[in-house]
C-alpha cells in the first residue's frame, strides 16, 4: 500500500478476486489485472466497485481503508461476503453513497444492520438474502438510521409501500 497507494492496492486485491472497478473520470470498468496502469498511481481512484460473482472475502475489506472516491459498490452472487465484510464497509463511510446487496447468501440481519453506519448513503438496494431472518425489522432500522436514503428492500417492504 505505501508502494502504490490505497487505491491501487484495492484495485490489485479486487481484480484478483474477480471483481471489476471503475476510475474517477472513467466511463469503463477495468476487469483485468494486467491492464492496471504503471506509473503515476497518485491519480488513480477508484469511484466504483461491481463485484458481480467475485470471490470477495472480509480478509481484503481492510484495502478500502483511504479510499477517498469511492461512491458505489455492487455486490451480486458474492458467495464468500459476510457479516464482517459489511461490517468493514464502515471504512468508506465518508465516501460511499451508492451500495446494492443481492444473492449473497450468509449475509445475516448482523451485516444489514451494520449498514446503517454508511451515513452519506443516498441509494440502498437489498435482495434474495435468505440469511437474513427479520427483513421488515432490518429495514426498520436502516430507514430510521439513513433518512436521506431510498432504501429499496422488496422482500421487506409490501410494493405498494414507499420506503422514503
Amino acid at each position: 500500500m505505501k508502494e502504490v497507494g490505497p487505491d491501487r492496492a484495492c484495485a490489485e486485491w479486487l481484480l484478483r478476486c474477480g471483481a471489476h472497478v471503475r476510475r474517477l473520470n472513467s466511463e469503463r470498468f477495468q476487469t483485468d489485472y494486467n491492464s492496471l496502469p504503471a506509473g503515476n498511481v497518485a491519480s488513480y481512484k477508484i469511484e466504483e466497485i461491481n463485484a458481480d460473482n467475485a470471490a470477495v472475502m472480509s480478509v481484503g475489506f481492510p484495502y478500502l481503508e483511504g479510499l477517498n472516491h469511492l461512491k458505489k459498490i455492487r455486490f451480486y452472487n458474492c458467495v464468500y461476503l459476510d457479516d464482517e465484510a459489511l461490517i468493514e464497509l464502515s471504512r468508506v463511510k465518508h465516501t460511499l453513497e451508492e451500495l446494492e446487496v443481492g444473492s449473497c447468501g450468509v449475509i445475516t440481519d448482523k451485516g444489514i444492520a451494520s449498514i446503517a453506519e454508511l451515513e452519506l448513503l443516498k441509494v440502498l438496494k437489498l435482495y434474495d438474502l435468505p440469511a437474513v431472518r427479520d427483513k421488515r425489522g432490518c429495514f426498520e432500522i436502516l430507514k430510521k438510521a439513513l433518512p436521506q436514503c431510498d432504501i429499496q428492500f422488496p422482500d421487506a417492504v409490501p410494493s405498494t409501500t414507499k420506503s422514503t
